[in-house]
C-alpha cells in the first residue's frame, strides 16, 4: 500500500525532541524522507534510530537556527539534492525568560526574537524556491496561545510567536495563488520538556503527549490539505480564521 507522503521531503526544524521528534516520526511514518534538524546531534541520532525502525529514512542536520547562512547553505543543499522541499514544519523554539518585562536584558530578548522569529524569517526566504518546486508544498509553523493572550511574565515568548503568526499569515497572503499552503498549529499545553520548565509543578500525566499532537499535524502537511493562512487549535479540534479585533 502506497503511504500518503511517500517520495516526498520534508524538512522539520527542532526535531530532537518534543514535538518536533513526534512529527519527524509521524511524517516518516507516512513515508516522508525527513531532514531533521537541531542542536544536538545525540538528540538527532536518535531520531534516526526511531526513524530507521519503522522502515523511514532521514538526514540529519545539526544546525543552530539562528545561524543564517547555515539555513541558506541548507537549501541550498537541498536544491542539488532533491531540487524542491515538499514540507517545512518550523517547529524549533525557544522559552526565554520567566520575568517581567523590567527584568529582562535586551541580549536575552533578542536572543528569543532570533530563534523563534528571526530564524523562521530566513527559513522562508531559503525555502520558498523549493516548496514552489513541489506540486503541493505545505508549511507548518508551530505557534502557541501565549501569541493573543500576551500572558504576563512570558513576554519575549508571547511577543515572538504574535511575531511569527503574523509572519506566517503573511506569507500564506502572498503564496494564496500558488499551490504553497501556509498555516499555524497551536498544540496547548503538552508534555514537553518546555512546558516543564514554564510550569514545575504541574503533572505531566494530565497533559497529552508530543505524539499524541503530531498526528494532528501530519494531515496539514498533505498533498491534500487544501486550506491556507489558518490556524489549527489542537486543543478544541478546530480550524480556524484570523478576526480582526471589534
Amino acid at each position: 500500500m502506497t503511504k500518503p507522503l511517500a517520495n516526498r521531503i520534508a524538512l522539520v526544524t527542532g526535531a530532537s525532541r518534543g514535538i518536533g521528534f513526534a512529527t519527524a516520526i509521524a511524517l516518516a511514518k507516512a513515508g516522508a524522507h525527513i531532514v531533521a534538524t537541531a542542536r544536538t546531534q545525540g538528540g538527532l541520532e536518535e531520531l534516526d534510530d526511531e526513524i530507521r525502525k519503522i522502515g523511514g529514512s532521514a538526514t540529519l542536520v545539526p544546525l543552530n537556527l539562528t545561524d543564517s547562512d547555515g539555513i541558506a547553505r541548507l537549501g541550498a543543499g537541498l536544491h542539488e539534492r532533491y531540487g524542491k522541499l515538499d514540507i517545512l514544519v518550523g517547529n524549533a523554539g525557544v522559552l526565554g525568560p520567566s520575568s517581567p518585562i523590567g527584568h529582562i536584558e535586551l541580549k536575552t530578548f533578542n536572543d528569543v526574537i532570533a530563534v523563534n522569529v528571526s530564524a523562521n524569517f530566513q527559513l522562508i526566504r531559503c525555502m520558498e524556491p523549493l516548496l514552489k518546486q513541489s506540486d503541493a508544498g505545505r508549511a507548518v509553523f508551530i505557534t502557541s496561545g501565549a501569541a493573543n493572550k500576551a500572558t504576563a511574565y512570558v513576554s519575549p515568548y508571547a511577543a515572538s510567536k504574535a511575531a511569527l503568526e503574523t509572519l506566517a499569515r503573511a506569507w500564506a497572503q502572498e503564496t494564496a495563488n500558488t499551490k504553497l499552503r501556509v498555516n499555524l498549529f497551536n498544540p496547548g499545553p503538552v508534555r514537553t520538556r518546555m512546558r516543564a520548565t514554564l510550569m514545575p509543578g504541574e503533572d505531566p500525566a494530565t497533559l497529552d503527549t508530543p505524539e499524541q499532537v503530531a498526528e494532528f499535524i501530519v494531515p496539514l502537511c498533505a498533498p491534500d490539505w487544501t486550506e491556507t493562512g489558518k490556524f489549527y487549535d489542537y486543543k478544541s479540534r478546530t480550524l480556524m480564521s484570523f478576526r480582526a479585533p471589534a
